[in-house]
Order: structure tokens, then C-alpha cells, then sequence
């Protein structure tokens, strides 16, 4: 009898540590963008403590501040640094790809203890509205850094990638199986692809539905969420029910046309503004971004690629000093106020409570 009671105990250790180990196959951590364009920046300090008590596992920044890194040492929050993209022309050179690397991620890896993970490589920088200035520093910015990590040793640790507007694909027949990624771009893109598939590293890709509703009157509006209300999108027998996974896989399958249908993909930017447009309010970011943990928390992933999706939203806090010539909009994506104040109720299923947990010990100077 005692050897059946230690094999029965044993069988249900071993179910229970595998319905754990799937539970965590299932989740791959919700990720969320941290920008400082802002006159009244929180301290790093207290936004790290926000996004680990909103149980943020990974973060993505948009430049290699060292007191922001600094903050986020010890914290266990995977990182991505970011490279702005007026920096791309400069790491055109190897020189100064490699002294760029010990002082933004050798020095925070090692003295600091930063789960610094990916190194994003300019930001959209293929977008349309930028005309081509980005289209040849890209690429060797990119292979430098890829070349300077190795150097350094953090090869294996550290992976580069090049956050993507979606408007470096499209397709012809406006369905996903039609995507491939525009002709004016497409050799510079494929160049990233190899780049990033010999390497191990991730395309990042940032998928806005809001800009699609933006940009055409004609969007069908419940296409862009959630909420199973769409008419549905045929593909060859593929039902697609929301913009998401249908842009998504428009990116599948320009990488399998391509050649690199097994490349990893990072949603690097997702969200819906509060304020700026007739489309952005409280009710329509909270109805989208709650859409979006509930589509994504099943781990189903999308039609093309099953499995969790990886993905930041955007963003944390509002930035009152970017730039509104993309629309009004612009300043309005955090989920908190910048000061730290959950806007709306989100569960993001990562805190006890099921709700934001505001910025703690935030200092106000005197009201006058």
C-alpha cells in the first residue's frame, strides 16, 4: 500500500507540475512601452515599482537612458533598449557600434544586473511619412550592433531587432495569404529578415487598428475589436473576426512567401489613444485593450501562427510633449495619466485584484 499511496501522490505531482508548466506555455507575459516625451516624467524608481505591481514582465524603452536602466536593475522585468532612430547614421560604423554596446549594455548587464534582453535598432523607421531617410542606415546600424553584442559576449543574451510600422507589407487581395511586404522596400526588408533569422533574433512588428479606423471612414468599425461582432473575413476557408489577427498574419505569410516562415514575431507597439479624435475616448481604449488580454490570455494565438503572442502594449503613461503632426491623438496612449493614475479598469490578469495599481508615493509640487 505504501508504494501505491507514493505513486499515486507522485502521478498527481506530476499532472499538477504539468498543467503548471502549460499554464506558463500559455502566458508569455504581457510587456508594456515606457516613453519619457513627457514635462513631468515620473522617476524611474517609481515606475519600475508601478510596473511590478501591475505585474508588467517586460518593458520596451525607447532609447538606453542609464538612470531608467539603472532603476530597472534587480526588478526581474525583461528589457528591450532602444536605438532612436537619429542615432542609425552613427552606428553606420563599427567603431562606434562598439563602444556603444559596453556603455549601454555591457555596464548594466553586469554592474547593475538588467535583464537586458533585445536591442530594438532605430523605431519605425521604414514608416512611409519619413520618405526613405532611414532606408539605407538601417540595415548596417543593425548589423554593427549584431556584431558589437557578439563581441562583447552577449550574443546568446541579447538580440537585436528593428521595431516595423505594419505598412512595410500589404496585400493585393486584402487577405492575409495575399501579404508580402511592399516592392518599393522590400529588398531593404528582406535584408533585415536574413539578418535577424541567422541571428536568432525576432521581427518586431507594431499593429495599430485605431490608425486603420484614423486613416479610412470606410474601416468597419467592429473589425477592429474584439468582440466576435464583425463580419467575419474569409481566407481560403481561414475565418479572421478582428483586424489583429488578420494584419498578423498578413505578416505570416509575407515572411513564408519570403522564405522565413519560421521567424520569430515580437508585437512590439498595440493600443487605443484616449482623447485626440472622434475614435479615442476612455470607453473605446478600455473596450479595446480589454479585448486584447482576453484574445491573447487563451494563448490560442492567431489562425497562421498558434501558440502566445508576445506582445507590449502601448503605452504605460501619456507623453504631453510628443509630437501631434500624426494627430491629436499622439499624446493620449498610456493606460495610466502621467502621473501614474489608471485611466480606466483594466485587467491585464497579472495582479490579485484583477485591476491597475496606481503609481505609489508620487510627490506634487504646491498647487499656485
Amino acid at each position: 500500500m505504501g508504494s501505491f499511496a507514493f505513486s499515486k501522490s507522485f502521478g498527481v505531482l506530476c499532472l499538477v507540475t504539468l498543467l503548471m508548466v502549460s499554464i506558463l506555455h500559455l502566458v508569455s507575459g504581457i510587456g508594456a512601452n515606457w516613453g519619457t516625451q513627457s514635462t513631468h516624467n515620473l522617476p524611474p524608481e517609481i515606475v519600475v515599482k508601478m510596473l511590478k505591481d501591475n505585474g508588467f514582465q517586460k518593458v520596451k524603452l525607447f532609447d538606453a537612458d542609464y538612470d531608467t536602466l539603472k532603476a530597472l536593475g534587480n526588478s526581474g522585468i525583461e528589457v528591450m533598449v532602444g536605438i532612436p532612430n537619429d542615432m542609425l547614421t552613427t552606428l553606420g560604423s563599427l567603431k562606434a557600434a562598439e563602444k556603444w554596446v559596453p556603455k549601454n549594455v555591457s555596464v548594466h548587464l553586469s554592474d547593475n544586473n538588467v535583464n537586458i534582453r533585445y536591442v530594438a535598432v532605430g523605431n519605425e523607421p521604414f514608416l512611409e511619412t519619413y520618405n526613405g531617410s532611414y532606408l539605407r542606415t538601417t540595415f548596417p546600424a543593425l548589423q554593427n550592433v549584431q556584431t558589437a553584442l557578439v563581441k562583447a559576449g552577449h550574443g546568446d543574451q541579447v538580440k537585436v531587432t528593428v521595431p516595423l510600422n505594419a505598412d512595410v507589407y500589404e496585400s493585393a487581395s486584402s487577405l492575409p495569404s495575399g501579404g508580402d511586404f511592399r516592392a518599393d522596400i522590400h529588398d531593404f526588408v528582406i535584408q533585415i529578415v536574413k539578418i535577424l533569422s541567422d541571428n536568432g533574433c525576432p521581427f518586431t512588428i507594431n499593429i495599430y487598428p485605431f490608425i486603420s479606423l484614423y486613416t479610412d471612414s470606410n474601416f468597419p468599425v467592429e473589425y477592429a475589436f474584439f468582440d466576435g461582432n464583425a463580419t467575419p473575413l474569409n481566407d481560403g476557408g481561414t475565418i479572421y473576426t478582428n483586424m489583429f489577427d488578420a494584419n498578423h498574419d498578413t505578416l505570416v505569410w509575407a515572411l513564408k512567401k519570403n522564405g522565413f516562415g519560421n521567424l520569430p514575431i515580437i508585437v512590439g507597439e498595440i493600443g487605443w489613444p484616449t482623447d485626440g479624435d472622434r475614435n479615442a475616448n476612455l470607453q473605446l481604449a478600455q473596450r479595446f485593450n480589454q479585448g486584447f488580454m482576453a484574445h491573447i490570455s487563451e494563448g490560442k494565438g492567431t489562425p497562421m501562427r498558434p501558440g502566445p503572442v508576445d506582445a507590449y502594449l502601448f503605452s504605460l503613461v501619456d507623453e504631453d510633449a510628443k509630437s501631434i503632426q500624426p494627430g491629436n491623438f499622439e499624446r493620449h496612449w498610456g493606460i495610466f495619466t502621467y502621473d501614474g493614475r489608471p485611466k480606466y479598469s483594466l485587467n491585464l490578469g497579472t495582479t490579485n485584484s484583477g485591476s491597475l495599481v496606481p503609481a505609489s508615493n508620487v510627490k506634487y509640487l504646491e498647487r499656485k
